[in-house]
């Protein structure tokens, strides 16, 4: 990698970070003043802020000609902020969970998960798969909408505190401030993308090295880094439920609104690898699916929960890495994840069951 490069790949990541921090704080402030639901604002502002990157990225990637980085990205991001960020967040002090992100957010994300699956089976994610997958996400803030009008004002109070908390800016502040925000942070998504697209692709053809594999390492967990910081700073000031809401919001419009905008603008459609079919949609699928039985025991994440996901996700980039280079490694290290995941995935399917059940005891008591 030359020095060019990866100055290129640098100032690409921070300008993506610092343009999504900016137009989450400009953006959640004017949707405050203007009366909407910090609960809504949370779920869709928030969680659509940080995935701005993934969509700058993916639709840059789309338009240049570059689909299969845009695939990677997707793919790669939901990976990471699920093993990887709520791994860490977990490790700081143990998350919390919403009873409604177990009730619907979550089945929700599944489900998206095994629709974007299907529609892939053809081997590409043409035109009219990303607008059924854009609809997704215009159905699914319509019905935030709708349920935030359900919320009792105690609630909305408290949820106003977080956010508020969380994006450090006061709804009080100019409106000529707050628009400078959301304009300055558009322009340094969309000029930050446009860098790290180029430095990520020119770097995969020196090194020699997949385009697919850099979406899903180097692009992916750089466009992760806004998921990743919302989530460390609200588990370490104790806002546990709003590091997993935003993981899973983010999850949601990077399958329905990133996927679906490259599949859009993508003359030829989001090419789908075999290899993507064989591994990293399965990957992707298992790691929400695990979550599931995780919240169920007692609706947190443990300390040691959050190590088991990290460790996975390290398992995951050490043979992508493996199998990239062509190490002997790979003969080996396919055949023990496959056998040790499933006993893990049942042993916390085992103890989230048991979890829900003595939940299910304490509410009938």
């Amino acid at each position: 990698m030359t020095l060019w490069i990866l100055v290129r790949l640098v100032v690409g990541l921070v300008a993506l970070v610092g343009g999504a921090e900016l137009l989450v704080r400009g953006a959640s402030s004017i949707a405050t003043r203007f009366g909407i639901s910090a609960v809504v604002v949370g779920l869709t502002v928030v969680a659509f802020g940080t995935s701005a990157p993934e969509l700058a990225v993916s639709v840059g990637s789309a338009v240049t000609g570059e689909a299969e980085v845009a695939l990677g990205n997707v793919v790669g991001s939901n990976i990471a902020n699920v093993l990887l960020i709520l791994g860490i967040s977990a490790m700081i002090g143990g998350l919390t969970i919403a009873s409604r992100v177990v009730r619907f957010d979550l089945p929700l994300l599944m489900l998206v998960s095994v629709v974007v699956l299907l529609l892939s089976l053809d081997s590409s994610i043409g035109r009219i798969d990303g607008i059924v997958l854009f609809l997704g996400v215009v159905a699914y803030t319509g019905w935030l909408l709708r349920a935030s009008r359900r919320e009792s004002r105690q609630m909305v109070e408290e949820s106003e505190e977080a956010v508020s908390q969380l994006e450090g800016t006061s709804a009080n502040s100019p409106m000529g401030l707050l628009l400078f925000y959301v304009v300055s942070g558009l322009a340094l998504l969309v000029g930050g993308a446009q860098v790290l697209v180029g430095a990520a692709t020119e770097f995969a053809t020196d090194a020699g090295i997949s385009k697919m594999v850099v979406g899903l390492t180097v692009v992916a967990v750089g466009t992760s880094l806004p998921e990743l910081a919302t989530s460390v700073v609200a588990a370490y000031r104790g806002e546990r439920d709003i590091a997993v809401g935003n993981v899973v919001g983010s999850n949601l419009f990077n399958l329905l609104s990133v996927l679906g905008a490259a599949g859009i603008f993508a003359s030829d459609g989001v090419p789908v690898s075999d290899a993507t079919l064989r591994l990293d949609y399965p990957v992707m699928l298992a790691s929400t699916i695990v979550l599931l039985p995780i919240f169920w025991n007692g609706f947190a994440i443990k300390r040691w929960e959050g190590a088991l996901l990290v460790a996975f996700y390290a398992l995951y980039i050490t043979f992508l890495v493996l199998d990239a280079t062509d190490h002997s490694a790979t003969k080996w290290l396919g055949p023990f994840a496959l056998v040790v995941a499933p006993l893990v995935i049942l042993t916390l399917a085992v103890t989230g069951f048991q979890g829900w059940r003595r939940h299910r005891k304490g509410i009938s008591a």
